[in-house]
C-alpha cells in the first residue's frame, strides 16, 4: 500500500470530525490546512505524524526536521516544539495523520523485543524518515475502522499494538525502543520532564531532578539535551512562554497577571524572554484579545 492510498479516507474522517460526529477512534487526529503558517509554538505530546500531502518543519533547540509527503515523524517525550507549514493550498492541502503514542503499550514489547533491541546514542525525541510499507499499511487499517464503531473497539486495540511494534521496529524507532527499559536514559528523561511539566512555574531544582533520574548534574545536563534537544532551564522556559501566551490571547490576563501565574517574579524579566521567544511584545497579544473580543 502507497501513503497515498490513505489521502482518500484521512479527508472523509477529517469532514466527520468537523461535522462533529462520533470519533471511533481516540487516538487518531487528523491535520488539514490550506495555508502556510507562521513558526507556532506547541506542546507535542508521544505521537508519530505521518504526512500525506504537503510539508511542515519541526524544530526544539538543536533538533530540526522537514517533513514532506510520505514521511513519519516520531515524537518520543513531551516537547515544546515549533512548528510551520511550509506547503499546503486550498487545491491540496496540507494533510497529516497523528496517532497518539502510548508508553504502556510500548513497553508491553519488551519481552518481545528487547532481545533484539539495543539503545541506540544517538536516538533522539524528533526522528524522522520515510515511512515504512508496513507501517503505512497497519495505519490504513486504523483508519480504516473508523466506520463501524464495534470494530474500532474490538479490533483498534491490537491494531494500535501492531502500530507501536512496527514503529519500535522501523528506523525511526530508536528513541523509542530507548524507552522500552524503565532504567534506560531515555526513560529516565522521561520522568524528570514528567515533574519539569508538572511543576513548570516552580524554580527548577536541577539536583532534585538529576538524583531523581539517577544521575550527577552534568550527566543529567547531557542526556537531557541529548533526548530533548534542549536544556532543562530553556525547557521549562519554553513551557511558560506557551502557556503565557495562551493566557493573554484569552484575554483574561494583564501582562503582569500572565507573567506571575506562570512564575515569573518580573513583568519585565518575563516580557524580554516573551519578545525573544514570539518576536513581539506580550501587550500585542493582548491588544489582539481585545480586538476578537
Amino acid at each position: 500500500m502507497h501513503f497515498t492510498d490513505l489521502i482518500e479516507p484521512a479527508l472523509a474522517y477529517s469532514t466527520r470530525a468537523t461535522k462533529g460526529s462520533p470519533n471511533a477512534l481516540p487516538n487518531l487526529t487528523v491535520l488539514q490546512t490550506g495555508e502556510v503558517s507562521e513558526f507556532d509554538s506547541v506542546v507535542y505530546n508521544p505521537v508519530v505524524c505521518l504526512v500525506l500531502q504537503g510539508a511542515k518543519v519541526t524544530a526544539i533547540g538543536d533538533q530540526s526536521v522537514t517533513l514532506r509527503a510520505g514521511d513519519a515523524l516520531i515524537v518520543s517525550h513531551d516537547l515544546p516544539v515549533q512548528s510551520r507549514i511550509i506547503s499546503a493550498s486550498a487545491d491540496a492541502p496540507y494533510l497529516a495523520l497523528i496517532i497518539r503514542l502510548e508508553l504502556g503499550l510500548v513497553r508491553s514489547l519488551y519481552e518481545q523485543i528487547a532481545p533484539i533491541s539495543d539503545e541506540i546514542a544517538i536516538a533522539r525525541s524528533l526522528s524522522s524518515g520515510p515511512a515504512e510499507p508496513v507501517v503505512v499499511e497497519s495505519i490504513a487499517r486504523y483508519l480504516a475502522l473508523m466506520n463501524n464503531t464495534v470494530e474500532a473497539e474490538v479490533l483498534g486495540p491490537s491494531i494500535l499494538r501492531e502500530i507501536h511494534f512496527r514503529l519500535l521496529m522501523s528506523p525511526v524507532g530508536g528513541m523509542l525502543r530507548s524507552l522500552l527499559s524503565v532504567d534506560s536514559h531515555a526513560s529516565r528523561i522521561a520522568r524528570a520532564i514528567v515533574h519539569i511539566r508538572r511543576d513548570f512555574r516552580e524554580n527548577l531544582a536541577i539536583p532534585e531532578l538529576a538524583q531523581m533520574a539517577g544521575m550527577s548534574q552534568s550527566a543529567f545536563h547531557g542526556h537531557f539535551k541529548q533526548v530533548t534537544g534542549t536544556t532543562p532551564l530553556q525547557y521549562q522556559k519554553d513551557l511558560r512562554m506557551i502557556a503565557a501566551r495562551d493566557l493573554l490571547r484569552a484575554g483574561r490576563h494583564s501582562v503582569a497577571s500572565a507573567s506571575f501565574d506562570v512564575g515569573y517574579e518580573s513583568p519585565t524579566h518575563f516580557s524580554r524572554d516573551y519578545q525573544r521567544k514570539f518576536g513581539k511584545a506580550p501587550s500585542k497579544e493582548t491588544g489582539a484579545a481585545l480586538e476578537r473580543a
